[in-house]
């Protein structure tokens, strides 16, 4: 009978054990699997990446944590280079009165040489000034010289003691710079948010927009602009659109401001600006080659016009009308007159007053022959003009 029971037991722990063993590797097995998807090391194999949506999550973030701290470093390195522009106008001594404050800007200080310091802003912002002051960023606020200033370009230079000034930006590069690339803005919003930053990216890098100088409706000029859609608002004109290294690539000169339109801004390419700076430095003035004609595009004569007095041939529905031409200047001499239509420079078309300008400012110099076709009388001729300097 104990024999019995013995063997009865021996059975029993028999089959026990391999279910015990069963279950044991099945738990063994589950977290195996555990393991392997969760991405750790298994002992003695090489271990495994994994890719998957938490994964990626993770990788995000930390680029956009790499990401904002790159913009920190970038506008703590140029931040306290960009200053408020005060424009006062008015003032009379034999009145009594002072000059009052009649608008503000922004400018970015590009250079300094000796006990001077150089800053760039937009011609805009200084216009009609009797006074100019310059706020550094900690406050101090210093006197500023007006050295010239350009219309077509939308820039001007102030001269101001450097005894003050601590810190210089470093100037980048604007020709390489592609869609999408980052873009800083830094500047002075609304005349009084001192040291606002607000950062998009690079919309456009070689725009050309419209510039109406005497607000006539005529276009003057096409000017080569930077689009971000970093935001650019009143008494931002003038400051800085800098890089991810903290250089300055534009200078910030104005937005569109029109219903439902956000996110276009405009600033003039650093690599534009910097030879004119250098001519308004020490010329007071852009140094651009004259022709001495006052003229007008084909497109805004109305064409009743166009048989008489212009007696165009029907092909010519484009071109520059001679409204005015000076006796003494390349024009005058080189036989140009009242009412020729002007087509074509070197052989390059033109088809109103901005091409003329933009080839003559881009592609000449003073000293240089243009080769000019035009229209008189319903004849092409040609003739042959050296550019001087505008006086």
């Amino acid at each position: 009978m104990v024999n019995e029971l013995n063997d009865g037991k021996k059975e029993k722990k028999n089959r026990v054990k391999p279910m015990r063993t069963a279950i044991v590797s099945f738990v063994l097995g589950v977290l195996v699997m555990f393991l392997v998807v969760e991405g750790f090391n298994i002992p003695g194999e090489e271990a495994t990446e994994r890719v998957t949506p938490k994964s990626t999550s993770v990788k995000a973030s930390a680029e956009g944590v790499d990401e904002g701290r790159s913009i920190t470093e970038a506008v703590e390195k140029s931040r306290s280079s960009v200053v408020s522009v005060v424009n006062f106008k008015g003032g009379n001594m034999f009145e009594g009165s002072e000059p009052q404050p009649a608008g503000s800007g922004s400018g970015v200080i590009y250079q300094e040489e000796g006990n001077k310091a150089y800053i760039v802003t937009n011609h805009h912002v200084v216009e009609g000034a009797t006074k100019l002051e310059v706020t550094l960023n900690d406050g101090t606020k210093i006197p500023a010289e007006l050295l010239g200033s350009d219309a077509l370009l939308d820039l001007a230079v102030l001269e101001v003691d450097s005894e003050k000034v601590k810190h210089v930006i470093e100037l980048g590069k604007s020709s390489s710079l592609k869609p999408g690339q980052r873009a800083i803005a830094i500047g002075n919003p609304l005349g009084f948010l001192a040291g606002t930053v607000t950062a998009g990216v690079i919309s456009a890098a070689d725009r050309s927009m419209p510039v109406d100088v005497n607000k006539d409706g005529v276009v003057d000029w096409q000017s080569e602009v930077i689009q971000t859609d970093a935001s650019i608002n009143p008494g931002n004109s003038g400051g800085a659109l800098i890089n991810l290294d903290g250089e300055l690539i534009g200078i910030n000169s104005s937005k569109i401001a029109m219903e439902n339109v956000e996110g276009i801004g405009f600033a003039i390419p650093v690599d534009i600006a910097l030879p004119a700076l250098e001519e308004l430095k020490e010329y007071g003035e852009v140094k651009r080659p004259f022709i001495g004609i006052v003229p007008v595009s084909l497109s805004q004569i109305p064409s009743q016009y166009y048989d008489e007095p212009l007696n165009l041939p029907e092909e010519v529905k484009e071109g520059i009308v001679v409204r005015q031409s000076e006796p003494d200047s390349p024009a005058g001499k080189a036989g140009l007159e009242q009412y020729d239509v002007i087509t074509m420079v070197d052989g390059e078309k033109v088809t109103k007053v901005s091409d003329l300008r933009k080839y003559l400012y881009n592609e000449k110099e003073v000293g240089s022959k243009v080769e000019v076709t035009y229209y008189r009388d319903g004849e092409k001729k040609n003739t042959t003009l050296t550019l001087s300097e505008l006086e």
